[in-house]
C-alpha cells in the first residue's frame, strides 16, 4: 500500500463483500474503505514537545433493513476478515436467502480540493519551521506574552465507497490546521488568546495565511483581554461578529436542522417545513461544495455529492440536512450530509459549512443601531441542548457597545438563550459575511468531523448576557 495512493480493493472483492452482506435478506448494503495518513506536532516552551505520525486504514460495511442498521468493520484487509465483517453487518436481517449477484460501476467525481503541497508530500522539517515561526512571532508581539503553545495537525484521507445499488466512488481529501494559544500576563493576572486556520488545502496555504499572522492574532486577543473589564449582566442587544460568530448559528440552530432529530420528533423544527421559524432577515445555508473549506466534501461518506442546501429562506424553514437512511424514511433525497469520523462508525446527518449570507448594511451601521449593548467577536466554547435549543456560550473576545460604538473589552462574558427564539430577534444583518478561520470540528454521537461556520455581522435585539457585574 502506497502512502500517496488511495487504498484499492479489487472490484470483484467489493462485489462479493456486498453480496455476502446481503445474503440473509438485507435490503441495501454499503462498503466504506478508508486510508488516512495523519501528522500531529505540538510546540511548547519554544520547542517541539510532541510529534506523531499515524496511519488509519480499514473497511466498514453497513446493511440496512427498514430503519434498522447492521454494521461490521475490520482494520485487517484480508478477504477472510472482510467477509466476517460483512456477515456481522448482515445479521440485522433475519431471512435465509442465498448469495445474489452485485455489480458496481465506478463514477468519477469532481474534486473540491486544489492539488498542492499535501500532507503526504511534506517533509517534517517544513512542519517544524511553521511552528517555530509562529512561536517567534507571538513572543515578539508584546513583552507581556509569557507562554506560547502551537499545534499543527494535517492529514490526507482516501476513501472508496460502494453500494449494492451499483455505485462506486473515490475521494482523496486533504486537511490541515495550524493553531496557536498565547498566554499574556500583567501584574499577576493571566489571559489567553487562541487562533487557528487551515482547511481542505495544502501547506501552500501558509504562504498566504502565514504562521506569523496566525500567531499575531492569538497574541492580540490575549493582550486585549489584559485590558478587559468585568462583563455586564442582563438582557441586552447583542451584536455577533462576522466569521467565527457563525459558531452560534451552528450550535444553536444547525443541529436542530439535522434530519435524524427531526424524523424522531426531538427537534423544535420537527414537522415545520414551510413555516416561519425566524426573522425574515434570516437565511441559512449549509454548503458542502465550497472549494478548500474545512467542511467541504466532493462526496459525503455515503457517496452522495456535496451540495448547496437552503435550510431557512427569509425566515421560512425549507428543509433538513439528510443522509441516505433518514432521507429514505422521510421519503425525500439525501442532501450529501451523511458523514462519519472513520470506517469504525456509522454515518449520521451532519453539517458541512453552515452560514448566513450577507445582508445590506455596513458593519458599523449595525453597531450604530445599539445605544448600549454587547459585541461578541468570537466564542471560546459552549453547550447546547438540541431538543430544546437552549444554549450557553463563552465569549472569547467581546466589547461593550456604548452610544453606537465599541468601547472597553470585557472578560468572563457568556451568552445564554434559545436558538429558535433568538433567530426571531435578528433585527439587522451586515454586508460582511465571511467564513471563519478553518479550525472547527463538530461533535455528535461520539464522532468528530471537520466543519465550516460563517456569519455576517448580526444584531440580535435582546439576549441574556451573563457576567460578573450588573448594569
Amino acid at each position: 500500500m502506497s502512502d500517496t495512493q488511495p487504498e484499492t480493493l479489487p472490484r470483484s472483492l467489493i462485489e462479493r463483500l456486498l453480496a455476502v452482506a446481503l445474503e440473509r435478506g438485507g435490503e441495501q448494503a454499503e462498503l466504506f474503505c478508508e486510508q488516512r495518513l495523519s501528522h500531529a506536532l505540538r510546540l511548547q516552551e519554544g520547542r517541539i514537545h510532541e510529534a506523531g505520525v499515524s496511519m488509519t486504514r480499514g473497511v466498514g460495511i453497513r446493511v440496512r433493513v427498514g430503519d434498522q442498521q447492521g454494521y461490521g468493520y475490520s482494520d485487517d484487509l484480508s478477504e477472510d476478515s472482510l467477509e466476517r465483517a460483512a456477515r456481522v453487518a448482515g445479521k440485522i436481517a433475519r431471512g435465509s436467502q442465498s448469495l445474489r449477484a452485485v455489480s458496481v460501476s465506478e463514477r468519477l467525481v469532481e474534486s473540491m480540493y486544489v492539488e498542492g503541497e499535501w500532507s503526504d508530500r511534506v517533509a517534517m522539517g517544513r512542519r517544524v519551521d511553521l511552528l517555530l515561526r509562529a512561536d517567534g512571532a507571538a513572543r515578539r508581539f508584546d513583552a507581556r506574552v509569557r507562554a506560547v503553545n502551537g499545534s499543527l495537525v494535517d492529514e490526507v484521507q482516501n476513501v472508496l465507497i460502494a453500494t449494492s445499488e451499483g455505485l462506486l466512488v473515490r475521494d482523496r481529501r486533504p486537511l490541515v490546521t495550524l493553531a496557536v494559544q498565547v498566554v499574556a500576563e500583567r501584574n499577576g493576572e493571566r489571559t489567553q488568546g487562541y487562533y487557528g486556520d487551515g482547511g481542505r488545502r495544502g501547506f501552500e496555504f501558509y504562504d498566504r495565511i502565514t504562521p506569523e499572522s496566525i500567531a499575531g492574532e492569538a497574541a492580540r486577543i490575549a493582550v486585549v483581554n489584559l485590558e478587559a473589564v468585568e462583563a455586564p449582566t442582563g438582557e441586552l442587544p447583542v451584536v455577533v461578529g462576522p466569521g467565527g460568530g457563525g459558531v452560534l448559528l451552528h450550535e444553536a440552530v444547525g443541529h436542530g436542522l439535522e434530519s435524524d432529530f427531526n424524523r424522531q420528533g426531538v427537534s423544535l423544527y420537527s414537522g415545520r417545513v414551510g413555516e416561519r421559524v425566524a426573522s425574515e432577515l434570516v437565511t441559512i445555508y449549509d454548503d458542502g461544495n465550497l472549494p478548500g473549506e474545512r467542511g467541504s466534501v466532493a462526496v459525503d461518506d455515503e457517496g452522495t455529492p456535496g451540495q448547496h442546501k437552503v435550510l431557512v429562506e427569509r425566515g421560512v424553514l425549507r428543509g433538513y440536512m439528510q443522509d441516505a437512511l433518514n432521507a429514505e424514511l422521510m421519503r425525500t433525497h439525501s442532501t450529501g450530509s451523511g458523514r462519519r469520523q472513520s470506517f469504525r462508525y456509522l454515518p449520521q446527518p451532519r453539517m458541512t459549512n453552515t452560514y448566513m449570507p450577507a445582508g445590506d448594511l455596513q458593519p458599523d451601521e449595525v453597531i450604530k443601531r445599539v445605544k448600549r449593548g454587547f459585541y461578541a467577536k468570537s466564542f471560546s466554547g459552549g453547550q447546547v441542548e438540541i431538543s430544546k435549543g437552549d444554549f450557553v456560550f463563552m465569549v472569547g473576545e467581546g466589547y461593550l457597545i456604548e452610544d453606537g460604538r465599541l468601547t472597553a473589552p470585557v472578560k468572563g462574558a457568556t451568552l445564554i438563550g434559545n436558538g429558535p427564539e433568538i433567530m426571531t430577534r435578528v433585527s439587522a444583518v451586515g454586508s460582511d459575511m465571511k467564513l471563519a478561520n478553518g479550525s472547527y470540528s463538530c461533535g455528535k454521537g461520539g464522532q468528530l468531523v471537520p466543519v465550516g461556520v460563517g456569519l455576517p455581522t448580526l444584531l440580535i435585539s435582546s439576549m441574556t448576557v451573563g457576567g460578573s457585574r450588573v448594569g
